[in-house]
């Protein structure tokens, strides 16, 4: 066996499927669904093919011309990172139908029950298939190196709807004999079913399969961007709000990296236990409540899911061990978007927080510095475990010391020649190094490239942003151990990032009086901006304020998004001396576990497994 990928049982002797068919018939009173998949090849092949399963129960493998059975053999005990291998025999097929069922415990899949969602009258079910889950919603060959188009029927009850990362066909009624096996015809057409069709011409690395089916609405927004969410009248008002800015940056995103090649760009604000801020999945983002801040701030998630459609979907990353290839790039060009359409002081205040945080990894990883590197070994680590800010902020780090060695008009060439040599391809480092040094010739006697990729930590020529307003802020941090709170004509004008910017510039432990005066004149605890709030709960904690226990608690409790649930929960249990932090953090993530999506809910017990 030749792996392409440490994550998957993908062989590089195989073919890949280039396209997928999907017929699925939804069943939330059993949070399952009873699909089939008809996987195509390039051309006719023979021998065994490899793919990758988390979860499902496989029913059947046929011939999908005969429906003659397929010798089919599946491993019995599943790798705890890479799930279950399912390897198919095939003789001189182009195309063979595989029918399963999810199981309620797919890592992909969160079903919320009424009472969980915002309406709290009908169920909801969404994905999240980054960065190996999609196996657990269809067998495939889960590798960012294997790039499928793909179409889908989902039958779904007719008082809900489907929206899918893919084009949308029709909302029709159910025909007789199109399950594919998915299940039998009396089940497809019962009445209250209704279908949903999409296609994706596009192809697209397996995590950027997604779907959501619940009672959604939707406003529209631009001329190529509609905002979809429950369809709860003040939450699709206030989405409507945040992101009407959207168009203009699409243009410019244009104008820096080439044509925006997925028609259109929609929004889906899901409820609030989405793990992650945003996922870039093309032609419809999926995004967390939290980022709807009232002040249009919010919309810098908008603008890094945005460059994803160059940087990540357009060319992507190979494995998990390039990640850098996605979100260094996706990092540096969600900032230049920034700068155009919000200005160069709210462009640096990013850069600030970006560099502030990639420091604080270092630490983190101090004990196993692999993970500051930005091609990495993972072969039998688990990427949600290692998930962190280093392939964003080192990766931005790196594309923005070439740019300062070779200016800026320069790189732009460089990088909109990048993008339209390489899309619709998965890459690896190397690939982008040679790229580099074809097109800049003798960039690496001017910037060790070696040291950037494979070396630990910050390299010495990594840069410290340099703007007023940073500056000004990271002083006033200073200020405060010395007793000087910021003055209210000092802050008058601060929006969220320059308050978080502050609050992580903060000693890590201060006087439990200096942190109650704080929040005493600036509200900080109740701030309706999370990374506002998040913060200052981190401060609170480690200083020992009991009186914000109930917030932490309360926060924990309301968002499922990892970027909030780690570091309160490592707060809470880091550290000597914390038994009532400790009982703390076990009682609320009991309480709360439901309500996190299943990837979120791996990395809190692991953190709650380090430490306990």
């Amino acid at each position: 066996m030749a792996p392409v990928d440490p994550h998957s049982f993908t062989d590089s002797s195989h073919p890949f499927a280039t396209h997928v068919s999907l017929s699925m018939y939804f069943d939330f009173a059993s949070s399952t669904i009873h699909a089939s998949s008809l996987l195509t090849l390039p051309t006719p092949y023979s021998g065994p093919i490899s793919l990758d399963v988390r979860s499902l129960s496989i029913i059947s493998v046929v011939d999908p011309q005969t429906l003659t059975p397929l010798p089919f053999s599946l491993s019995t005990v599943p790798e705890p990172i890479k799930g279950q291998h399912l390897t198919v025999s095939l003789s001189n097929h182009s195309s063979f139908l595989v029918a399963f069922s999810t199981s309620p415990s797919s890592s992909a899949l969160q079903w919320l029950s009424p009472p969980q969602t915002f309406k709290k009258t009908f169920p909801f079910v969404y994905t999240q298939c980054q960065a190996i889950h999609a196996r657990s919603v269809f067998p495939c060959q889960d590798t960012p190196a294997a790039r499928l188009r793909y179409s889908a029927r989902l039958n779904v009850p007719r008082q809900l709807s489907a929206v899918m990362a893919a084009r949308h066909i029709e909302r029709r009624s159910p025909v007789s004999g199109e399950a594919a096996m998915a299940c039998d015809d009396a089940l497809w057409c019962a009445d209250g079913r209704v279908v949903e069709e999409f296609v994706m011409e596009q192809p697209v690395p397996p995590y950027l399969f997604a779907f959501a089916v619940g009672e959604i609405g939707f406003r529209e927004v631009g001329p190529r961007t509609r905002v979809y969410s429950e369809s709860v009248p003040g939450l699709l008002d206030a989405a409507e709000r945040e992101f009407a800015g959207t168009e203009e940056m699409i243009r410019q995103g244009e104008r820096l990296f080439g044509p925006y090649e997925w028609e259109r760009f929609d929004l889906l604000v899901l409820p609030p236990s989405f793990p992650y801020g945003g996922m870039e999945n093309p032609k419809m983002v999926f995004l967390t409540p939290t980022v709807i801040k009232g002040d249009a701030s919010g919309a810098q998630v908008v603008a890094h899911e945005l460059a994803h459609s160059w940087t990540g979907n357009l060319i992507t990353n190979k494995t998990n061990e390039d990640f850098w290839l996605n979100e260094g790039f996706t990092t540096y060009a969600e900032r230049r978007i920034v700068e155009v359409v919000q200005g160069e002081e709210r462009a640096a205040l990013s850069i600030g927080i970006g560099w502030r945080g990639l420091n604080e990894e270092m630490e983190r990883f101090k004990d196993n510095m692999e993970f500051t590197k930005l091609k990495t070994k993972q072969e039998g680590v688990d990427p949600d475990d290692i998930y962190s800010r280093v392939p964003y902020e080192k990766g931005f780090q790196f594309l923005w010391r070439i740019e300062r060695q070779i200016g800026r008009p320069a790189f732009d060439e460089f990088i909109k020649k990048y993008i339209a040599t390489f899309k619709f391809q998965s890459i690896d480092t190397e690939t982008f190094l040679n790229f580099l040094k074809a097109n800049i010739p003798g960039i690496e006697t001017q910037i060790d490239l070696v040291l950037w990729t494979e070396g630990t930590s910050i390299p010495s020529d990594a840069f410290e942003p340099v703007s007023n307003i940073y500056i000004k802020i990271v002083s006033l941090a200073k200020e405060f151990k010395l007793g000087r709170m910021p003055r209210e004509d000092e802050v008058a004008d601060w929006q969220g990032q320059e308050w978080e910017l502050y609050l992580e510039n903060l000693p890590k432990s201060v006087e439990a009086s200096q942190v109650v005066s704080l929040d005493a004149r600036y509200s900080l605890a109740e701030s309706k901006d999370y990374e506002v709030k998040v913060a200052f709960l981190q401060l609170a904690i480690s200083s020992g304020c009991r009186e914000y226990y109930s917030e932490v608690e309360k926060t924990l409790k309301e968002v499922g998004r990892m970027k909030y649930l780690r570091p309160l929960y490592t707060a809470l249990v880091q550290g000597s001396g914390k038994e009532e932090e400790k009982i703390l953090a076990k009682r609320v993530f009991a309480e709360a576990r439901d309500c996190y999506h299943p990837i979120a809910q791996g990395v809190v017990e692991s953190i709650l497994s380090k430490h306990l």
